[in-house]
C-alpha cells in the first residue's frame, strides 16, 4: 500500500504554468504505475497521465493535455510530478494522484488501488 499527498494546486490564469508533487509513502512505490486524474466541477473523474516505473518509466497522456502536461517520477524521493504549461480554463479541477501496484498504469481509475486526497487546480480566462 501507498500513502500519498498531492501539493502544488493554486488559481493561476489562462496561459500558466504550475507544477503539481505527489509525495508518496510505502514501500511498493518502487514497483508501482503512478498516475494523475482529475475532476473538472460537476463532472467525472478523469484520466491525466501515467507513469510506469520500468523501462525508465514509459508515460501516457490523455488527448486533452499531449503536448502541454509532463508527468514524472523521481524514485530516491518518492515523488511524482505533473508540469502543466500552457494551461486552459478547461484544466481547472481537483487533481488527484493515483498508484497501480501491478505497474502497468492504466487509463481507467479502476485500475488504482491507493489515492490521495487530491490538489484544486483553478485557471481563470
Amino acid at each position: 500500500q501507498v500513502k500519498l499527498v498531492e501539493s502544488g494546486g493554486e488559481s493561476v490564469q489562462a496561459g500558466g504554468s504550475l507544477r503539481l508533487t505527489c509525495a508518496a509513502s510505502g514501500s511498493t512505490f518502487g514497483s508501482s504505475a503512478m498516475a494523475w486524474f482529475r475532476q473538472p466541477p460537476g463532472k467525472e473523474r478523469e484520466y491525466v497521465a501515467a507513469i510506469t516505473p520500468y523501462g525508465g518509466g514509459r508515460t501516457g497522456y490523455s488527448d486533452a493535455v499531449k503536448g502541454r502536461f509532463t508527468i514524472s517520477r523521481d524514485s530516491a524521493k518518492s515523488t511524482v510530478y505533473l508540469q502543466m504549461e500552457d494551461l486552459k480554463p478547461e484544466d481547472t479541477g481537483v487533481y488527484y494522484c493515483a498508484a497501480d501496484w501491478t505497474g502497468w498504469g492504466p487509463k481507467e481509475s479502476t485500475g488504482y488501488g491507493d489515492w490521495g486526497q487530491g490538489t484544486q487546480v483553478i485557471v481563470s480566462p
